[in-house]
């Protein structure tokens, strides 16, 4: 079957219907042990080192790995995307734009899904039928979300790792549901953990690999991962259209939208404070003002740049945020 590439999520409902099989090349790239490789080759060619990192990753990953043909989400994500796609054209692969339209109109993301369909040739009924099959894998990825925030059994690495994959549902959606019961079986013989500072984690996921760790090791755990939560769609009914579900999408609408659900999730989980990641030369980073303008709890910046584990002075930052809310519990 063909391989299809993402740049992030996308309704993955028409390539399933499709037949062909979705590979989030974010995923490939982050848990590679090639990461820094992948970087150096996509300088090689010519990309500044003054970009983001993902956009080089990205690059040299769809190049790497049997990738027949990628959708670029040009609108609603990195705004270097669209001469990502130029170059991957280039170099000879089949590029297909995307986008969440700015201004967040249901005619507009119509056209969006329609038109993918089209490049895909599949029907809505088809559709319709692939996103009821996902629906039930969806909800069970909600309850190990709830594992975490409700009953304090799942690790934050296990909740951002189980929904981040929810873009792709690694390319098998049903030996994905398969492994997702096991684990859930695993979460839920824990013993419930208690007295650890309940931290949210909002901005895109971290290119760190041992940043949950690192926050578990210093009392903290993350009970809320705002993207990955986002990329997971397990908030919906199994009646809403597949036009609603990404309309409703948080992730690509801008600060203000996403912050109405931040606020809602601080307060349902009872969260002491935000991690809240930007990614070096990603204009997201200014949105960083916004977000301690409006968070009514303390909020910790951090910055990542190249894959691979939390740096030393960023670890001190968080140890030291950890110890701050600690005392503020006294």
């Amino acid at each position: 079957m063909k391989n299809v590439g993402l740049t992030t999520t996308i309704p993955v409902e028409v390539l399933y219907a499709a037949g062909v099989i979705p590979i989030d090349l974010n995923n490939i790239f982050v848990t590679s042990n090639k990461g820094k490789e992948y970087i150096e080759k996509s300088e090689m060619e010519g990309f500044p080192r003054n970009l983001c990192s993902w956009i080089k990753g990205l690059f040299s990953v769809a190049l790497d790995n049997n990738i027949d043909q990628i959708i670029g989400v040009c609108e609603g994500d990195c705004s270097n995307t669209e001469a990502l796609l130029e170059v991957w054209r280039m170099k000879g692969l089949h590029v297909v734009p995307f986008g969440f339209p700015r201004n967040r109109n249901i005619d507009s993301i119509k056209n969006e899904i329609n038109r993918l369909m089209e490049v895909f040739n599949v029907s809505i009924r088809k559709v319709d039928g692939v996103k009821r099959e996902l629906h039930y894998i969806r909800e069970r990825i909600k309850y190990l979300d709830e594992l975490t925030w409700k009953y304090d059994k799942a690790t934050g690495f296990e909740n951002h790792l189980w929904q981040v994959c929810c873009s792709d549902f690694n390319g098998d959606y049903n030996k994905f549901s398969h492994d997702l019961e096991a684990i859930i079986s695993v979460i839920e013989a824990r013993e419930s953990r208690k007295n650890e500072i309940r931290l949210g984690y909002i901005g895109v996921p971290p290119i760190f690999t041992d940043i949950y760790d690192l926050i578990e090791g210093y009392g903290g755990r993350v009970v809320y991962n705002e993207v990955q939560r986002a990329f997971s769609m397990s908030g919906f009914d199994i009646c809403d259209s597949i036009y609603d579900m990404y309309l409703n999408y948080t992730y690509p609408y801008g600060i203000d939208f996403r912050l109405e659900d931040i606020k809602n999730q601080i307060e349902l989980r009872n969260l002491d404070g935000i991690i809240h990641y930007v990614q070096a030369f990603c204009y997201k980073g200014i949105e960083d003002i916004v977000v301690k303008n409006k968070l009514d709890v303390p909020v910790l910046t951090i910055e990542g740049d190249l894959p691979g584990q939390v740096d030393a002075r960023t670890r001190l930052r968080i140890e030291s945020f950890i110890d701050m809310l600690k005392d503020y519990r006294l």
